[in-house]
C-alpha cells in the first residue's frame, strides 16, 4: 500500500509512504488479503505521508482531492450495517475457483460466447465474477448477509471509498468503469451492469456499487488527517498507469511491471477485440460527460511477484533490490529458463493447468543465474503479449514505455530492450500508477486543479534503453523460452479435497481464509498447437 502527494502544476513527486500488505497462502492457488488490514494502511500511509508534508513545511490544507487506485479484480463481500468485511479479500491471482469456470464455460454456447462479447474477457479465475460466486457458494456468513440484504461487493477500491466516506454510518458504495469492466458482470458498451451476466453468474445486482466515471467527486474523507478532502479520482491500477504515462493518443502502450506484469494499449473510442489472447478492457472515462476510451491488455500473473518468491520462499536474496547484484555477477542465464506460472499462465495462453518450473539445471547453475532468469521472464512474458498486441493492432510498436517499481532494476531494462529489440523507455519517476489517480483527481469537476489539455501536460524527462545484442541472439533465447513454456503446461491434473466453512463465529477468525467446499483441480488440455498465442481466445477458453 502507498500513499503519494504530487504537485498539481508540476506532477512533481512531493511525498511518500509505503506499507507492504501480507498475502495469506491458505491453500495451495489460494491468495487472499485481510480487508481490514488494507484498509488500516491507507490510514497510517495517509497519516505518515502527512507528517513528511508538515517536516517539509507543507500545509496539507493544500491537498484538494484523493486518488483512489487498486488491483482490479480482488473481490470483497462486506457487512453494509457493521462494516466488517464477512471474509478475507479473494485477490486476483487466486485459483480456487477453477472448477466454477469449467462447469459455466459448459453453459455457454458456442458459436455466440456472450461473456466475452459484453466483457471482453474470457472465462478465468482471474475476474471478479467468479471470486464472488465461490464466495456466494461456499461462505455462509456471506450467504446470509445477501439474504437479510445486509451484503455490499466491491473491489478494493469500492470497499476503500465506503470506508473512507463514512462506512456504516453513509458510506458511498461504488466503482468506476475501469474496475466495474474487469468484474465480468460489466457491459463495456452500455457502461452498465448486465442483467444477463449477473444471472448467467446468479450474482444479486442488489449487492453492487454504483458505477461512475473514472474522475468525479464520490464523497468527502470522513475520518483522519485529510477529513473533508473530496475523494475524486478512481483507477484500476493499470489504467491509472495509462494515464500517468499520458497514453491518451490511439497506439499508445504502456507496460507495467509489478506483482503481475500489464501491458496496454490505447484503442481510443472503440473497442478492439483480439485473436491473439488479449483482453479488450476500458482503459478511462475522466469525467462524467466524458467520452469512454478502451484498451487492449496483456496481463502477466507473476513478475515482481517472482523476486518476492525467491526473497520469502527460496531465500537466495534477503531483499528484493539484491536480485539486480546477483544477476549482474553473471551477466546470462547460462541456459537455465524460469517459468514462473504459479497461477497457471495468463495471456496470451489462458492455460491454467500451467505450474512453475525451472529447467536447462546444470552442476555449473547457481543462484545468480537462477536470478538472471528470474528477469528474463518477465521480460520474455512481456515480448509475448507484445507480440500478440502488434499481431491484433497490426502496427509494432516502435518503442515501450515502461513503468512500476521494478523499472528501477537496469538490468531488467536493458534486458527487456534485448529481448522485445526495441527501445524502452522509462519515466524518471517509475510510480506513473499513483500520479495517474492523482491527474484523475485534480481534474475533476468542482476541484479543477489539474489540467489535461496536451499543451498544459507536464513534459516528463525519460531515461532510454536501447537493445544491445543482435537480432539472432535475441531470437533464439525467445524460441528456447517458448519451448520451457510448452513444458509448463499441463501440470495439474488431480483433485484436492478442502473441507467446508463453519459458521460458527466463535472460531471464525482463527480459520478465516482456510476452508471452503470442494474445489475440484480438473483442468483440460488444449495446447495440440505448437503456437498457444495463435489459438483464438474461444478455444483457449
Amino acid at each position: 500500500m502507498k500513499s503519494k502527494v504530487f504537485n498539481s502544476k508540476t506532477a512533481e513527486l512531493l511525498s511518500h509512504h509505503q506499507v507492504e500488505i501480507k498475502q495469506e497462502f491458505p491453500r495451495e492457488g489460494w491468495v487472499e488479503q485481510d480487508p481490514k488490514e488494507i484498509l488500516q494502511s491507507v490510514y497510517e500511509c495517509i497519516e505518515k505521508t502527512c507528517e513528511k508534508l508538515g517536516q517539509l513545511n507543507i500545509d496539507i490544507s493544500n491537498i484538494k482531492a484523493i486518488g483512489v487506485s487498486n488491483q482490479r479484480e480482488t473481490t470483497v463481500v462486506w457487512d453494509k450495517l457493521t462494516g466488517e468485511p464477512l471474509y478475507n479479500a479473494v485477490v486476483w491471482l487466486d485459483l480456487r475457483t477453477q472448477s466454477t469456470v469449467e462447469s459455466l464455460s459448459k453453459r455457454i454456447p458456442g458459436n455466440n460466447n456472450f461473456v466475452k462479447s459484453k466483457t471482453g474477457l474470457p472465462l478465468s479465475t482471474y475476474f471478479s465474477a467468479v471470486k464472488l460466486r465461490w464466495l456466494l457458494d461456499n461462505v455462509r456468513k456471506v450467504q446470509k448477509a445477501v439474504e437479510e440484504d445486509r451484503a455490499l461487493f466491491g473491489t478494493i477500491d469500492s470497499w476503500l471509498i465506503w470506508s473512507l466516506t463514512g462506512g456504516a454510518s453513509g458510506g458511498v458504495h461504488c466503482t468506476d468503469v475501469t474496475n466495474a469492466s474487469r468484474t465480468m458482470l460489466f457491459n463495456i458498451h452500455s457502461l452498465e451492469w448486465d442483467k444477463e451476466l449477473c444471472e448467467f453468474f446468479e450474482i444479486p445486482m442488489k449487492i453492487l456499487p454504483n458505477v461512475r466515471s473514472s474522475s468525479e467527486i464520490y464523497g468527502l474523507m470522513k475520518a483522519g488527517a485529510l477529513e473533508g478532502v473530496p475523494i475524486s479520482g478512481c483507477l484500476g491500477d493499470q489504467s491509472a498507469a495509462l494515464v500517468g504515462q499520458m497514453c491518451f493518443q490511439d497506439g499508445q502502450a504502456k507496460n507495467t511491471y509489478g506483482t503481475g506484469c500489464f501491458l496496454l494499449c490505447n484503442t481510443g473510442r472503440k473497442c478492439v477485440f483480439s485473436e491473439h489472447g488479449l483482453l479488450t478492457t476500458v482503459a478511462y472515462k475522466l469525467g462524467r460527460d466524458k467520452p469512454v476510451y478502451y484498451a487492449l491488455e496483456g496481463s502477466v500473473a507473476i513478475a515482481g511477484a517472482v523476486i518476492r518468491w525467491l526473497r520469502d520462499n527460496l531465500g537466495i536474496i534477503k531483499s528484493s533490490e539484491e536480485i539486480e547484484k546477483l544477476a549482474k555477477e553473471v551477466g546470462t542465464s547460462y541456459g537455465c529458463y524460469f517459468v514462473p506460472a504459479f497461477s497457471g499462465l495468463y495471456a496470451p495462453y489462458w492455460e491454467p493447468s500451467a505450474r512453475g518450473i525451472i529447467c536447462g539445471l546444470t552442476q555449473f547453475t547457481n543462484k545468480c543465474h537462477i536470478a538472471f532468469a528470474a528477469l528474463e521472464a518477465v521480460c520474455f512474458q512481456t515480448r509475448e503479449i507484445l507480440d500478440a498486441m502488434n499481431r491484433d493492432c497490426g502496427i509494432p510498436l516502435s518503442h515501450l514505455q515502461v513503468d512500476g517499481g521494478m523499472t528501477n532494476n537496469k538490468i531488467l531494462m536493458q534486458l527487456q530492450a534485448d529481448i522485445l529489440y526495441i527501445p524502452v523507455v522509462k519515466p524518471s519517476m517509475p510510480e506513473t500508477t499513483a500520479l495517474g489517480a492523482a491527474m484523475a483527481a485534480g481534474a475533476a469537476e468542482g476541484v479543477g486543479v489539474w489540467s489535461l489539455e496536451p499543451e498544459d501536460l507536464s513534459a516528463v524527462t525519460m531515461e532510454r534503453f536501447e537493445p544491445q545484442i543482435n537480432a539472432e541472439e535475441s531470437e533464439i533465447r525467445y524460441s528456447t523460452w517458448k519451448k520451457a513454456v510448452m513444458k509448463s503446461m499441463g501440470w495439474v491434473t488431480t483433485q484436492s479435497s478442502e473441507s467446508v466453512v463453519p459458521d460458527d463465529s466463535s472460531v471464525f477468525l482463527q480459520i478465516i481464509g482456510l476452508n471452503g467446499n470442494d474445489v475440484c483441480r480438473k483442468y483440460y488440455q488444449l495446447m495440440d498447437s505448437k503456437d498457444a498465442s495463435s489459438l483464438p481466445m474461444e478455444r483457449i477458453q
